[in-house]
Formats: C-alpha cells, sequence, structure tokens
C-alpha cells in the first residue's frame, strides 16, 4: 500500500503471561510451528505480528525477559520501549511516549504481541477508518461474550467500552443490546492521541496488590479510558469489525496456544 510508511505501530509485549503454565519465557515469542512440545518449535508469534502489520516504524514495549525479545527480533529494525511497571495497556502507550512523539508517521495501530492470527488487511481497514475518525477500535461479534469488554455504540461512532465487571450488572435487554466486543486493537491518528495522553495519564486508576507479603499502592492507567476520554471532548470514535473471533483470539494459556497453533497450520494447506 503507499501509505504504509506514514502508518507506525506500538506492539504491547511487555507481560509475563502468567496463564501459559510450565513456560517462563516471554510467550510473545512462543511458536506458531509446533516442535517436540508445543512450547518449542519455530515461527514466533511476535515475528508473524511484525509482517502482518503495515512496514511503517515499529515499537515494542518491553520488559519481561527483554533479552530474549531483542535477540529475538534485533534484525527488524525496530525500536524498543521499556516499561519499567506493568501499569496497563495506557501505561504502556505513556511509556512510549517520548518515542510515539518524535517518529515521523500519520497513524499508529496499538496492537498486542499474542494476537498472531489478524491479517494485514484487518490492520489496513482500521486506517481506512481514521479518514472519519480520530480513532479507531477493532470489535468482534462472539458467539458467546464471557467476559469480554463491550462496545457502547451509537450509530458508527464508540461512547465508551464497558469491561464485563461493569456489563453484568446491566440488565438482561441491555445486555442483550451490547454485541461488539473489543478485541483490544485500536488505530489513531498521531495529532489526537498524543492530545490526550497528556489527559490519560492525569487520569490512574489507584489500585492495591499484594507484593511480596505487603500491600503496594500504584497507578494503572487503560487504553479503554482514552476511548472515552476522546469521545467526551468530542473526537469521533469509530470501529471496525473482525471476519470472526480466532483472528483476534490472544494466546494467553496452552489451549490457546493450541487453537493458534492448528489454525496457522490450517492457513498455510
Amino acid at each position: 500500500m503507499s501509505y504504509d510508511k506514514h502508518i507506525a505501530a506500538l506492539i504491547m509485549a511487555a507481560g509475563r503471561g502468567s496463564r501459559m503454565k510450565a513456560f517462563e519465557g516471554n510467550k510473545t515469542l512462543l511458536p506458531l510451528v509446533p516442535g517436540e512440545s508445543p512450547y518449542q518449535g519455530s515461527r514466533p508469534i511476535l515475528l508473524q505480528i511484525l509482517q502482518s502489520l503495515p512496514s511503517g516504524p515499529k515499537i515494542l514495549v518491553v520488559n519481561h525477559r527483554k533479552e530474549d525479545i531483542v535477540s529475538a527480533t534485533r534484525h527488524t529494525g525496530l525500536f524498543y520501549c521499556d516499561q519499567p511497571e506493568l501499569n496497563g495497556t495506557g501505561g504502556a502507550l505513556l511509556a512510549a511516549r517520548s518515542l510515539l512523539e518524535t517518529l515521523q508517521y500519520r497513524h499508529l495501530i496499538i496492537t498486542m504481541g499474542d494476537v498472531p492470527l489478524v491479517k494485514p488487511s484487518t490492520y489496513l481497514a482500521l486506517i481506512d477508518r481514521l479518514k472519519d475518525h480520530a480513532m479507531v477500535v477493532l470489535g468482534f461479534t462472539p458467539r458467546e461474550k464471557k467476559r469480554y469488554g463491550v462496545l457502547e455504540t451509537r450509530g458508527d461512532r464508540v461512547r465508551r467500552i464497558i469491561e464485563w465487571t461493569y456489563w453484568s450488572q446491566f440488565p438482561r435487554n441491555k445486555q442483550a443490546a451490547l454485541q461488539v466486543c473489543n478485541s483490544g486493537i485500536y488505530a489513531a491518528r498521531k495529532t489526537e492521541l498524543l492530545q490526550y495522553l497528556t489527559v490519560l495519564a492525569s487520569r490512574p486508576h489507584v489500585v492495591t496488590k499484594d507484593i511480596a507479603g505487603k500491600p503496594t499502592r500504584f497507578n494503572e492507567y487503560f487504553i479503554t479510558d482514552l476511548v472515552e476520554i476522546m469521545h467526551e471532548a468530542g473526537s469521533a470514535i469509530g470501529y471496525g469489525l473482525a471476519e470472526e473471533e480466532e483472528e483476534v483470539m490472544g494466546v494467553d494459556d496452552l489451549s490457546a496456544l493450541l487453537r493458534a497453533q492448528a489454525s496457522f497450520a490450517a492457513q498455510k494447506t
């Protein structure tokens, strides 16, 4: 595509992936082609994602097993950004803020390091929607909403993203009206995104977690909050739909890894 060079991407790969039992590495390096075990093989998830993204500059947000990721991707021309504190998806954006400000691009794709089945055409379709919207959310319509966040929409616009904790308390008729779920993948115009990062940074969620047996308070930030902040300020937030639920599946446990490996093999036959 002629506009690929104007598209940057930020890939979140900082987390440990605690639900991937019996695996201590960074889950973005798990193989799509298994070998002696599902955890050993070739074609790392992260390299598949990088190949599927447009050819512009790419920022990889890292923390857990950073050295392994850098070793596996040093030939790809990535920009690396440390997220020293695992403080949410919005925290990843804030950690990369200086790079987001200085790199040359018009549009940014924000994706995760564990979604290997997203098609190149799906990413580009999000960019196309930025003609009419400051930010776009990639949604999907699953058979069951499970505990996914859902999009509250009006027409072609997203008003907010509602997490399961809240929408599960809604009356059944209101729950039934919320059909589009959030994949956690976004696209945004550079100018508007940077404008509202300052607001996001000023609105942390203060949480308390037990660390080494001691209750510790710290701030978390979420891209879902950024969506609501931008909507409330009058920016147009749109959405697109993945063709099927499996395309946006995150590889967060062994069963998901096995499904991703099977799907990847099926695509190659």
